[in-house]
């Protein structure tokens, strides 16, 4: 976890003459060669740092070049100089909770607006604190019955295929049935289907440890949703009358944490549950990992990326991790303004680190970030009647908004397939920090106004292309510039609770911006207009300037 720290940096380091680089480079050669001697080894070391002395003078022409660019203070664009070509779509996850029940307050107004959105790849988790929300088998199966029942399932299910009806989804019924695996005594959970239940998760070794009645059961989960039903294990016919389309199907949900699961583990649950779902629906493609800590179980890119420890032809489509930005109890947004980003900056770290083991190991699967998001100190909101929990600052939506926002564009960068955020619907006693929902009355907030800004402006096949701020800017504004199939656009992002003036290149004079701050709200971007080539960023504003 990145420490808290204020930047002090003023601005870029002058730029390096030169005549110094090349003396400089040099010298680092000539060091080398004395210390060394003239075998082979020495020669090729001096090949290897005079080419970098090249690729570092190069640089720093460029870095000359674009500083120069920006003494006026304008941002600097260089529109002919593309850097890499997008691959990322914006999206985000929808969590099952009572809160996306029908007939809570919030239901309506959420999966509408989740419809409005039209987001593709849209993450769909029925998972643990609610067995009876998720589980569609909560009981053995016996030679007299089966318990497969999903009347309490298929709503917010068909709720959401209903929403995202026109668009390829990701679903993962994350939660494994309990009387799966070992146990010293069957598993209880509360009768109420909206209680919450944390420990249901029991268990570390499978009953079957082929995984057979591992893919049975996610077969047959399927099968209930893609291919009108299907047969239970006593040979009984279950019947829904769906036929919906699931192009994704992601195997299960932070394993690290549930049933303690081991990269082994995980790695042969995952090729048991796709051959039980492939069968079906050769078709779909599978999803894996889902890790919740990515940065400290690096032995789970090393296992699962290698197709030698999985089953012959199992598919490796995609793997998907998690990032949340987590301030201490004693940090304020005064705090949380350079925390987030920090840690993000972290989670950055670790991302190139997972690229570097996936293209060396299986280069052809896809990467899906699928939760992306801040947890604040008060973790699940609990929240106690007597000492209720205090509200978040307004801006806490526009600032958590913002570090989505300069993710997309890092991630954007790193060519990145899915850029997730978390989640639509929270609400206090569940992640009250990462809702996209108000709550209180159903309307997206500032994060998911961020979220359709960058869906509706940016995408796959747009060519980044070299960007710079002016002096002193780089450590409060995030700035990238986009050649779409649209037009030209620029994304802006103040990490900053201060007001920030930009000047834009001359070019973008008759440009017209959009803007998602404090003064927009609860509502979509608002237009913004420059005065004299210049723009005005709120405090954590997320800006697209469009010409």
């Amino acid at each position: 976890m990145a420490g808290l720290r204020k930047s002090s940096n003023p601005g870029a380091s002058k730029t390096m003459d030169i005549q110094e680089i090349r003396s400089a480079s040099h010298q680092s050669v000539d060091g080398w060669m004395g210390k060394i001697g003239t075998g082979r080894l020495a020669a090729n070391l001096a090949r290897y740092f005079c080419a970098a002395a090249v690729f570092a003078m190069a640089g720093m022409v460029a870095a000359e070049a674009l500083a120069q660019e920006t003494e006026s203070g304008a941002v600097a664009i260089h529109w002919d100089k593309p850097i890499v070509t997008s691959r990322s779509t914006a999206t985000l996850q929808v969590v099952v909770n009572p809160m996306t029940e029908p007939g809570s307050p919030i239901h309506d107004g959420a999966f509408r607006a989740l419809k409005e959105l039209g987001a593709d790849y849209v993450r769909y988790v029925p998972w643990l604190p609610y067995p009876r929300l998720a589980v569609a088998e909560l009981e053995a199966p016996t030679a007299a019955k089966t318990s497969w029942d999903f009347a309490r399932i298929d709503p917010m299910t068909k709720d959401f295929l209903a929403a995202t009806e026109g668009h390829p989804v990701i679903l993962n019924f994350s939660t494994m049935p309990a009387w799966l695996f070992k146990t010293e005594k069957p598993v209880t959970y509360p009768a109420d289907p909206d209680q919450v239940y944390w420990d249901y998760t029991q268990g570390t070794e499978l009953v079957d440890p082929s995984g057979k009645q591992l893919g049975d059961y996610y077969g047959r989960l399927f099968s209930w949703y893609t291919k009108g039903g299907f047969t239970d294990e006593n040979g009984v016919r279950h019947d829904s009358g769906y036929h919906f389309k699931i192009p994704v199907w992601e195997v299960l949900n932070e394993p690290e944490f549930e049933h303690k699961t081991t990269p082994q583990q995980y790695t042969e649950r995952y090729d048991a549950i796709v051959e039980g779902i492939r069968k079906i629906s050769p078709e779909t493609k599978f999803m894996g990992m889902a890790l919740a800590m990515p940065s400290l179980t690096p032995q789970y890119f090393e296992y699962f990326l290698n197709p030698k420890n999985h089953k012959q032809g199992i598919p490796i489509d995609y793997i998907s991790y998690h990032f949340y930005a987590s301030p201490s109890a004693d940090q304020t947004i005064d705090d949380w303004q350079y925390t987030f980003f920090d840690q993000a900056d972290g989670f950055l770290h670790t991302v190139r680190f997972a690229e570097a083991i996936r293209k060396r190991l299986s280069p052809n699967t896809k990467v899906d970030l699928d939760e992306l998001g801040v947890i604040l100190a008060d973790g699940i909101g609990n929240i106690d009647p007597k000492h209720p929990a205090k509200p978040y600052p307004a801006t806490y939506w526009n600032l958590a908004g913002a570090m989505y926002a300069y993710l997309y564009i890092e991630l954007a960068k790193l060519q990145i397939d899915l850029v997730g955020e978390s989640q639509l619907v929270g609400y206090p006693t569940q992640f009250p920090s990462v809702t996209m929902i108000d709550w209180t009355n159903g309307k997206p907030n500032a994060r998911f106004e961020v979220l359709r800004l960058i869906k509706d402006n940016f995408g796959p096949g747009d060519k980044l292309v070299e960007t710079a701020l002016p002096e002193g800017r780089g450590s409060d504004v995030a700035a990238q510039a986009f050649q779409t199939a649209r037009g030209k656009r620029l994304l802006l992002v103040n990490r900053r609770e201060k007001s920030v003036e930009l000047a834009l290149p001359a070019e973008a004079e008759h440009a017209t911006a959009k803007v998602v701050d404090e003064q927009s709200g609860e509502e979509p971007a608002r237009a913004v207009t420059m005065d004299g080539g210049k723009i005005v960023l709120n405090p954590f504003a997320v800006m697209v300037v469009s010409w």
